[in-house]
């Protein structure tokens, strides 16, 4: 395991240090020059990648774990709950649960109680007791290490598989594509694509791998802290003047 990736499985992920940005009359879209050719559009996509670096320089996971299933186990509950809801519930299920084992053979009804206030519970806990059975039954009680194998866990679809993957051993398998990534790689025309899918596809085509990892983090805490879905914070977005979104604030 990369140092750095078994220095986050073993500390919980803690806030990114963002970098304030003084606010600045916003660019209207049709005051942004669009790139038209393959070099202008390269060259655009490695400056979002340079303000992405200064605004977000030590962007990580947001959801507090201490090893792979942890992780595994809060991102499963993040599905239509938000990360702060999820930290909250954790701390407790952990101590109830501390094992994967434990998991595994814990009681339905008792497990949903546990979880019920990140909704979605009795899926989510079907979910949970059937990724613990399958993990220890198939590969060990280790959580595999390959997308191919991680997708066959219940509850670890793609965007959670590669959200561990990525955080937990530090293996870029793919960019995530959360709700944030999905609004925050349109408006800024990265993509074109309307799901999931084609999106990551879209995106690990301009990204170089080595940044998928990080991208996906910057790009999470960039919707959650100034591309909002409503009123985006264009004033304090250092992106601002390379973004031509139709639905920019300007005001």
């Amino acid at each position: 395991m990369p140092k750095a990736a078994e220095a986050a499985a073993e500390e919980p992920a803690q806030s990114p240090v963002t970098v304030a940005t003084p606010a600045h009359p916003v660019t209207p879209p049709r005051k942004v020059p669009k790139p038209k050719t393959a070099a202008e559009r390269t060259a655009r996509v490695q400056r979002i990648l340079a303000i992405l670096d200064e605004i977000y320089p030590q962007a990580t996971c947001a959801l507090h774990h201490h090893n792979a299933w942890e992780l595994l186990v809060a991102t499963i509950l993040s599905a239509q709950c938000t990360d702060k809801r999820v930290n909250e519930v954790t701390p407790g299920l952990f101590r109830k649960y501390p094992t994967i084992e434990d998991f595994a053979h814990a009681h339905p009804a008792e497990l949903e109680n546990e979880i019920r206030s990140t909704g979605f519970f009795r899926n989510k806990t079907k979910s949970l007791i059937g990724a613990a059975r399958r993990i220890l039954g198939e590969y060990g009680g280790k959580v595999p290490r390959t997308l191919d194998q991680l997708i066959t866990v219940p509850g670890a679809a793609r965007k959670t598989a590669n959200v561990v993957l990525g955080t937990a051993f530090g293996i870029a398998s793919g960019v995530v594509v959360d709700t944030h990534v999905y609004r925050v790689s349109r408006r800024l025309d990265l993509t074109k694509g309307e799901d999931p899918v084609k999106i990551e596809q879209d995106l690990m085509k301009i990204i170089p791998n080595d940044r998928w990892i990080l991208f996906s983090h910057q790009i999470i805490h960039h919707g959650r802290e100034r591309c909002i879905a409503r009123k985006p914070k264009c004033g304090i977005c250092p992106l601002d003047p390379l973004c031509y979104a139709k639905d920019k604030t300007l005001a």
